[in-house]
């Protein structure tokens, strides 16, 4: 038996793509080391929020599968590996994932197999890590097989784009391995955009997030002078964003979060300093900026409290919203975190309300959301809007509180403080 597909990880990005091909007709494979997942995901149980449990029913009914067995590798046409690529210790890229994923399907490699890498990393990954591995398990390129770069542009939550109207951009190791990946993807993508390789792919990936980093690094530091000025950043953005050429709007907030923007510019960061030998000042002060606003919201936050006659040690503090993006469950590398750590260090109280997280774990620290956050609302000395899920009336939670930080902007009211 052969696969159209084999999808290796099937985490936030290799789950929509196995929907998407399995959907379009393509006998797909989803391969996934974590038993539990395969399990789970074989009994129409889905851990993606993008991803219901009755659409992923219907995957299984189109005849997807997921498994835990690298021998299903040997059977398939296409491999796209969607791995973590986390940051390690010493923030240096951690591609052991994608290293050991290669390494899997190296030696299995049906004849003419293409192999495509999805998972975000520095320029040259695919040309100068990945292709020697495969060439080193004796496959020759553009005869056994055929191999390409093309970013994941999954954007969790968005209601108006997914994969398949997402354009997706595509850069082979070889014209022959460019044209291939086009074929495939153009089965379920409405545009496939090819490019002139793998590491111009990987860097277009990049640019894209490092825009998004540096943007919102502008306004967070706009945020705090225009707050010393008593300036209305959030009016100034308004006014600005009325001009129909040359502006575009980003907004300030307590930190980023997301696999992407926190992590993706320092790929690029990493590979520029490796490489070249010196630094990309913009992403690395872009990212001291970002950094450096869980910090400034706890500070903001003793003001209001300095207000009131109340030191931090002993306040009550209820964060609404700790996701890192509004109205989703994902969590990974949310800002609310260290905000509620820095708190906790100060001596105040932290609870917290999240309608998409019933269970809230950092640190050494396990909360449960607040059930009644009406009522906690009212309780609170400072009640932090970190998350502006559409669940919440901004203004009307400003009006019943204490002091009310929001730091998304939406509060209108007099009552509220704005970041």
């Amino acid at each position: 038996m052969s696969y159209d597909l084999v999808v290796i990880g099937q985490g936030y990005v290799g789950l929509p793509v196995s929907q998407y091909a399995a959907m379009s007709g393509l006998s797909v494979v989803g391969l996934e080391l974590n038993r539990e997942t395969v399990e789970n995901l074989n009994k129409g149980i889905s851990h993606i929020g993008d991803i219901s449990d009755s659409e992923l029913s219907e995957m299984l009914a189109a005849g997807y599968r997921a498994s835990s067995d690298a021998e299903v590798l040997s059977a398939a046409r296409t491999i796209v590996i969607c791995v973590p690529t986390p940051l390690g210790d010493a923030g240096s890229p951690d591609l052991s994932a994608v290293e050991s994923a290669v390494r899997s399907l190296a030696p299995r490699l049906s004849p003419g197999a293409l192999v495509v890498l999805e998972s975000t990393t520095y320029p040259g990954t695919t040309d100068d890590i990945v292709l020697p591995i495969i060439e080193a398990a004796g496959k020759s390129l553009d005869s056994d097989f055929f191999l390409a770069f093309s970013p994941e542009r999954i954007d969790p939550g968005n209601e108006k784009y997914g994969l398949k109207n997402t354009p997706k951009v595509v850069g082979g190791v070889s014209a022959e391995s460019t044209r291939r990946a086009v074929d495939f993807y153009s089965r379920f993508v409405d545009t496939v955009v090819p490019v002139k390789g793998a590491r111009e792919a990987e860097t277009a990936k990049l640019l894209e997030n490092t825009y998004r980093h540096i943007n919102i690094a502008l306004v967070n530091e706009m945020a705090k002078f225009c707050h010393e000025l008593d300036i209305d950043l959030w009016d100034v953005i308004d006014a600005a964003k009325t001009k129909p050429f040359g502006f575009q709007a980003f907004y300030p907030g307590p930190g980023v979060g997301g696999h992407c923007i926190p992590i993706d510019p320092n790929y690029l960061s990493y590979q520029v300093r490796k490489q070249l030998k010196y630094p990309f000042r913009f992403v690395e002060l872009a990212e001291e900026i970002n950094n450096s606003m869980p910090g400034y919201i706890v500070r903001r936050v003793q003001e209001l409290l300095n207000v009131d006659s109340r030191s931090l040690r002993g306040s009550s503090i209820l964060l609404l919203g700790v996701t890192y993006k509004a109205n989703v469950a994902d969590q990974r590398e949310s800002p609310a975190t260290e905000i509620a750590e820095i708190l906790e260090r100060g001596g105040a109280e932290v609870r917290y309300h999240d309608p998409f997280v019933s269970k809230w774990e950092y640190a050494n620290t396990s909360l449960i959301s607040e059930t009644d956050y009406d009522q906690a609302v009212k309780k609170a000395d400072v009640v932090i809007l970190l998350q502006a899920h559409t669940e919440y009336d901004v203004d009307a939670l400003a009006a019943t509180s204490i002091r009310f930080f929001d730091t998304r902007g939406g509060a209108r009211g007099a009552g509220a403080h704005r970041l």
